[in-house]
């Protein structure tokens, strides 16, 4: 099941991509234009919890596939790097909201200075250098202002997502009682809310707890809590 999800998830984020590079017209005053930026942004945020279960091992039983499917995932949301991304989040896992995890940022709460330490350190040169050859290739076939529209801030727009819904609201502090052992609470509010904001990972309490779940079955997990401590 994970990997017909993980296809699904690379489709539609291809198909929606190309649609919008080659149809949708680039236009300020265009109201469709930024519906279709926000669902590139969406799709973004797919592909990247997609790559995230690869790190987990959930989008197939075997290894390779799972390593595969996370350096597609993680090459095609901006040309990161697949190992830094499972060490640092291995180590996010391990040393939640802590000195030791690469996600928090110990100096402040702020969320625009967490949020700009938080994507300088998954940046690489490799990663740079990949963008920019990747810009100038699709120049060929695609318009420039159309690649910088429908590409390239749609996936800043996702790791904004990614960020204030992963990291930022789950781990901010005050750290109370009720998010330990793993220093993370979970959103509140309806599954549909869940997904729209963020594929169920809002629920990060539930997936530190319960981190050989696949994100699409974490509302279960968060229903199971909410039975037992009404959380």
């Amino acid at each position: 099941m994970g990997i017909l999800i993980a296809i699904l998830v690379f489709l539609c984020w291809a198909a929606h991509l190309l649609y919008s590079l080659l149809l949708v017209p680039v236009a300020l005053t265009s109201g469709w234009m930024y519906v279709h930026v926000l669902l590139q942004a969406y799709l973004y945020t797919g592909l990247f919890i997609t790559g995230h279960d690869a790190m987990h091992g959930l989008v197939s039983k075997r290894l390779p596939v799972n390593t595969i499917v996370g350096w597609i995932s993680s090459l095609l949301f901006a040309g990161l790097s697949y190992q830094k991304l499972r060490t640092n989040h291995y180590q996010h896992h391990l040393y939640p909201a802590s000195e030791r995890d690469p996600d928090y940022y110990v100096q402040s709460q702020n969320f625009l200075a967490w949020w700009f330490v938080f994507l300088k350190r998954y940046a690489t040169i490799w990663q740079f250098l990949f963008m920019a050859v990747a810009f100038n290739v699709l120049k060929i076939w695609f318009d420039t202002a159309s690649l910088i529209v429908f590409w390239i801030v749609p996936a800043v727009l996702a790791t904004f997502q990614l960020f204030f819904v992963g990291t930022y609201l789950p781990h901010r502090k005050p750290h109370q009682e009720n998010m330990e052992p793993h220093r993370a609470r979970s959103q509140s509010g309806p599954h549909w809310w869940a997904m729209l904001s963020c594929y169920f990972f809002g629920y990060h309490w539930e997936h530190h707890e319960m981190p050989r779940v696949p994100w699409w079955r974490l509302y279960r997990e968060k229903d199971k809590r909410k039975q037992e401590v009404g959380l």
